[in-house]
Order: structure tokens, then sequence, then C-alpha cells
């Protein structure tokens, strides 16, 4: 019998790309691929990328060229490129990088078995398509690994929004919201392997609307659905568009126990001409009053958010408005960044700022965030919280989870305290504020 081939994937950008890594290794397995963590031997390579941040495409590009001394000691080696880099760059990745033997968009990964069957045959595989056929559905039924306490599970691709800022209309495709049935069928089998808290991913999770029994399902109605399941103790979601926060979602925050009280929110801006100027459809004010409305219903609820400075026409008023709106939040986790130009998107083709009035704005709103991440960190200490451990600590003994509010907990001496193996959920209390984590004893 052969030794399987072994395949190395490196995860750049969001969750989602978290979450399709993991169906691409699924859909390699049926062509005999294990996982390895280190590209040294390795297979196969697959970079799957994001569009999102600053010089993307030239991280891809050195990457790249790292591997060429382990391309030139190992001619068999295949390499690809999958993700919205994939999507955006195509032809030019392989123009660019000879040794690239296939590339794959994040529409088409669950074709990943006939390109690399084509690219072990001696060809360049690309497919960039939008395909008709349900990458999902495709990989329904391929080999799964057992599973850690936690898991992402992609439930809405693609975005209508059209944000001027950004590309994933462009690499991700529009909104498409997966059924509610096969939702639900996948997230039993992760618990039957042990998972005990899902985060549901989506480009705008709570635009989810997907067909199932009794009709179309909402998101808050997809969460209460899961929150059925038993075994499944932990439900989040991200990320979230303002124009989406429906009523039912609201109040599913004030009545489903097992909606953890974080919530990701982007505003990205809290100037009015700004926003506008984003073609974000609300404003700083909209955004106040829907805040209110969903602490009126999780009054505890740890609030995060998306920032971006120094967006074409930003003026210091304008970003006066936004540090206001973050004091009048008061955000307990946020991101934050200088703008970047994305090609093909409305927003890189009107005048630019200095880069050094971006760095500026950006250094002192992070100060602030910093404040007050800080301040409602320490606001833990004293205070008990409910930890569900995911991995042995640094220290003997120590085990390290996360708390409802997904606070990082590390528990001295919680193995002789009963913790273990990972998976267990108990109460902490909390007696040490961290850079960023909290520290705790079992109560």
């Amino acid at each position: 019998m052969s030794a399987p081939r072994k395949l190395y994937i490196k995860t750049y950008g969001c969750q989602m790309n978290v979450y399709d890594s993991e169906r691409m290794a699924e859909a390699l397995g049926g062509q005999g691929y294990v996982e390895t963590q280190t590209p040294d031997d390795a297979d196969m390579i697959l970079l799957n990328t994001c569009h999102i941040r600053e010089k993307a495409a030239e991280k891809v590009y050195s990457e790249l060229g790292r591997f060429k001394a382990l391309k030139a000691a190992n001619p068999d080696l295949k390499i690809g490129v999958a993700g919205c880099v994939a999507q955006a760059e195509g032809q030019e990745i392989m123009r660019r990088q000879p040794l690239v033997d296939l590339v794959v968009g994040p529409q088409s990964y669950h074709r990943l078995p006939q390109l690399e069957a084509r690219a072990r045959a001696g060809e360049k595989a690309l497919d960039t398509d939008f395909p008709e056929d349900d990458k999902f559905e495709t990989l329904r039924h391929r080999p799964k690994a057992a599973r850690g306490p936690t898991a992402f599970l992609t439930v809405q691709e693609g975005c209508d929004k059209f944000c001027a800022f950004c590309v994933v209309p462009y690499t991700r495709g529009a909104e498409v919201s997966r059924p509610a049935t096969r939702i639900l069928e996948e997230a039993r089998d992760l618990v039957e392997r042990g998972v005990r808290e899902i985060t549901l991913l989506g480009q705008n999770v709570n635009a989810y609307h997907g067909s199932g029994d009794g009709g179309d399902w909402s998101l808050a109605r997809l969460i209460r659905a899961l929150a059925e399941i038993d075994g499944l103790e932990r439900i989040r979601f991200t990320t979230s568009h303002p124009n989406d926060m429906s009523d039912d979602l609201i109040a599913a925050h004030g009545d489903c126990a097992k909606l953890m009280p974080y919530l990701h929110l982007p505003v990205q801006s809290g100037s009015d001409r700004i926003l506008k100027r984003m073609n974000r459809s609300h404003t700083a004010e909209q955004y106040l009053r829907l805040i209110e409305r969903i602490r009126a219903a999780r009054p505890d609820i740890l609030l995060s958010g998306d920032f971006i400075v120094g967006f074409p026409e930003e003026t210091e008023a304008d970003f006066e408005d936004t540090l206001a709106l973050i004091r009048a939040v008061e955000y307990g986790q946020a991101y934050s960044f200088k703008y970047s130009t994305r090609p093909g998107t409305p927003a890189a083709e009107r005048p630019q700022l200095d880069e050094e009035v971006k760095t500026d704005r950006l250094y002192r709103l992070q100060a602030l965030l910093t404040e007050q991440q800080r301040r409602i960190q320490d606001s833990m200490v004293g205070r008990e919280v409910s930890v569900l451990f995911e991995r042995s600590g640094r220290h003997e003994g120590q085990m390290v989870g996360k708390s409802e509010y997904l606070h990082a907990v590390h528990v001295e001496d919680a193995v002789r305290g009963g913790i273990e193996p990972t998976g267990q959920i108990a109460r902490v209390r909390i007696i040490g504020s961290g850079t960023n984590s909290l520290s705790g004893v079992l109560v």
C-alpha cells in the first residue's frame, strides 16, 4: 500500500477561509492526501488567500517565491493558489509565478480533485468560475476527521452591498444562503465529532435567508433550530451588517441562552458623509440607535467592530466623528485599518490621502479602542464566567479557553481541578487581566 500524499495548506484572512481550507482538505482527502503542518515534506502546497488586506496579492507572490527551493528539490511537488486573490488574479498568478500548477477560486474548490489530477498529468489547471453546481453539496459526503470543541460553519456567502472599498462582491459573488436543512445536518455532524461551539459565518451572515421546512428561514430562526441540538452548547455568528440586524435577531440575543453575548457589528466610520461615500446605506445615528436596541435585549453584550481610517476625502472632522461614535458605543474588541485601494472598486479611483495622515489617525483611533478594550477586560476581574476549554496551556496543568464574551481565559491547576480533556465548560472566577487575556480559578 502506497504512503499517503501530504498536503500543506496555509490560510490567510477571515474565518470563512478557515472553513474553506477545511473543506479543501476534505476534498483532497478522497485523493489520498493527509495534512501536514510544514511545507517542507508536502506533496502539494495550497495557499488559501484573502484579498481584503493591504498588498494581499504581493504577499502571496512573496510566499510563492519561498517555495522555489522546495520545487527544485522535488519536481513532483504541486503548488496551488486558492481563495480571493486566485479569483481576482487568475492567469496573472501563473504568468508571474510559473511554479504554480493550479489556481482555484473560492466558489470552485470542490473541483480540486479534478484540478489536482490535471496538475499531476502536467497541465496548468485554472478554475475561477462561479459554477452552478453546489460546492457544499459536492463535498457533503467526504471523509471527515475528529474535531476540537469549536468549529466554523459557513451559512451564507457573497455580498450584494457593494461598499465602495470592498472586493468581496467581485471575488465571492452575489449573496447566497445555504438551505437550512443542510446547515442543521452539518451542525449535527460536527457535534457528533466533538464540537460544542459553532460560529456561523457569512460575508453578511445576518442577511441569511435560506430555504427549509416551513418556507424561508432567517438567521434568527436558524439559530433557534441549532439551539435545539443536544450537545451544542454555544452559538456565535459573524460578520454582520447593521442594515440586516432584524427584530427577530435582536430578540434572539435576549431569549436564546445558547447564543453568546458577543456581537461583531462593523460600522467602518462615524461620519455620515464618509458612510455615504462608502455606500454603507446607514447613518451613524441609525447605528447608535441599533446598538441601544441590542443592549436593551442583552445588557451584558460585548460589542466588536471594524473601522477604516483615511478613506478618500476623509477630513479631520470626519475622523473626529468616528472617535465620537467609538466613545458612545464602548467596544470590547475592534479591528482597525488604514484605507488601502482595491483595484476595480469605486473608492480606488478617488483622490487618496497622504500615508502620514492615515497613519496618524490610525494610531489615535487604536489608542482609544485599546483604552476601551482594556477597561472592559479589567472590569471582568472578580466576575464569574463560563469557559469552554480548548487546549492545554504553556504551564503544566494549565488549560486555556474562551469565555462567553470571547475573552481568552487561562486557568492554572485546571487539570487537577478535573478539566481534562478539552471540550469541557466550567465556571471560572476571573482573578487577573493581562494584555490580551484573562486569568481565573475554577469555581
